[in-house]
C-alpha cells in the first residue's frame, strides 16, 4: 500500500480504500467465519491515527478474536461519515468523538452510544514562531485559525475561551480547513487549533503551545476535567439483540486499552497496519503516542458521564445544542456502567 506523507496530519497520509481493502483481505482470510465459530460485525470509525489505536491494537493482537469477534474494521472519512454508515446499516457500529456523535444524534438518528476509548480531545492551541500571543487572555482582539465553523476544533475554543473568561465575540476565526500548520509557521495566522503531528512540527519551527488539551494536567486547569471524545455506538434498536457482542467488544477494547498504557510507545507503532505509517516520519509518530497515550486513552471502556458533560455543555455554549439537553439521552450506562 503506497502512502503519501503529509505532515500536517496523520489521517491524511491514508489511503483508506486500500487499507479497507486490505483489512477485508485479512477478515476473510484463512478458516471460513463459520469454523472459526466466530460473530463476525464491522466497525466503522474516523480515520484520524490517535483514534484509531486501540481498535487496531485490539485486531492486531488477537484481543477481538479471543472475544469470539471477527471484526472488520472500516475507515470512513470522519465521524460523520462513519455515523452515516451506522445509521444506513453498512457497519453495525461507529467509533468517532462523542461530539460527532452528539451533532447525528440532534439531527435524528436513533444510536446509542455503549463504549468510550478516549477522554480527551486531540487538539492543541497553538502561536506560530512570530506570534506574541502567550495565553488565552491573550487572543481578545486576535484572529485564531479553525478548520471550520461549528466544527469539534471552533466548539472547543469557544469553550476554551469562555472557561478563561474571554468573550468568544471579541476573537476572530479564520476557517483555514484542517491543515493549519502552514499558515501559522507562515505567520499568516498567529495562532490556531492544531492536531498531532502539527503542533511538534510548529514547535520545532519555533512556534509554541497555548494549551495543549491533549495533555490531561492541562485539560483539568483548562476544561475542568477529561472530556469524553472517542467511543462506540450502535443503532439504538438493536443494543437488546447485540449485548453480548458489546461486552466481548468492551473485554477486548480493555484489553488494548491496557496494552497501551503498559507497552512501550515503539511496540505500540510496530503494532499498527505498516499501510497507517509508511511513507511518515515513524520516529516522529512513536514519540507522539509516548507522550500522549496514557493521557489520551482511559483504562476503561466505561462512559465517564462527568467528561461527557463537558462536551455536550461545549455545544451548548457553541449554540449546537439547547440549554436543556441532557447527554444521558444519548449514553447507555448500563452495559458496561459508567464513571463520573
Amino acid at each position: 500500500m503506497k502512502l503519501r506523507h503529509h505532515p500536517m496530519g496523520m489521517d491524511c497520509c491514508v489511503d483508506r480504500r486500500k487499507v479497507v481493502q486490505g483489512l477485508s483481505g485479512l477478515a476473510l482470510g484463512g478458516l471460513s467465519l463459520a469454523q472459526r465459530g466466530k460473530k463476525r460485525i464491522k466497525l466503522a470509525f474516523c480515520s484520524q491515527l490517535l483514534c484509531i489505536i486501540p481498535y487496531e491494537v485490539a485486531q492486531r493482537r488477537g484481543y477481538f478474536a479471543e472475544e469470539g469477534l471477527e471484526v472488520e474494521l472500516v475507515y470512513a472519512r470522519g465521524g460523520a461519515q462513519a455515523l452515516q454508515f451506522l445509521v444506513g446499516k453498512a457497519v453495525d457500529y461507529a467509533a468517532t468523538s462523542l461530539d460527532a456523535a452528539l451533532q447525528a444524534y440532534r439531527q435524528g438518528a436513533p444510536i446509542v452510544r455503549v463504549l468510550s476509548t478516549g477522554r480527551l480531545p486531540l487538539f492543541a492551541l497553538a502561536a506560530g514562531p512570530k506570534s506574541t500571543v502567550r495565553s488565552v487572555p491573550d487572543l481578545q482582539g486576535k484572529t485564531v485559525g479553525i478548520s471550520a465553523l461549528g466544527n469539534a476544533d471552533h466548539v472547543l475554543l469557544v469553550y476554551l475561551l469562555k472557561k478563561a473568561g474571554v468573550d468568544p465575540r471579541r476573537v476572530q476565526y479564520a476557517t483555514l480547513g484542517p491543515n493549519l500548520y502552514e499558515a501559522l509557521r507562515a505567520g499568516h495566522v498567529e495562532v490556531g487549533m492544531v492536531q498531532e503531528p502539527a503542533l511538534t512540527l510548529l514547535k520545532e519551527a519555533g512556534g509554541r503551545e497555548i494549551v495543549n488539551l491533549m495533555d490531561l494536567k492541562q485539560a483539568q486547569a483548562y476544561l475542568g476535567g477529561a472530556y469524553e471524545f472517542m467511543g462506540v455506538a450502535v443503532r439504538r434498536e438493536e443494543r437488546e439483540a447485540r449485548l453480548g457482542e458489546i461486552k466481548a467488544m468492551a473485554r477486548a477494547l480493555e484489553k488494548a486499552l491496557r496494552f497501551v498504557h503498559a507497552a512501550d510507545a515503539r511496540l505500540i507503532a510496530d503494532t499498527l497496519p505498516k499501510a497507517l505509517i509508511a511513507g511518515g516520519d515513524e520516529e516522529r509518530l512513536k514519540a507522539v503516542i509516548q507522550r500522549y497515550r496514557k493521557d489520551l486513552y482511559p483504562t476503561s471502556v466505561r462512559i465517564d458521564l462527568e467528561a461527557a458533560r463537558r462536551v455536550a455543555e461545549s455545544q451548548v455554549e457553541a449554540g449546537l445544542l439547547p440549554p436543556s439537553f441532557k447527554v444521558e439521552s444519548l449514553l447507555d450506562l448500563e452495559v458496561v456502567g459508567a464513571t463520573g
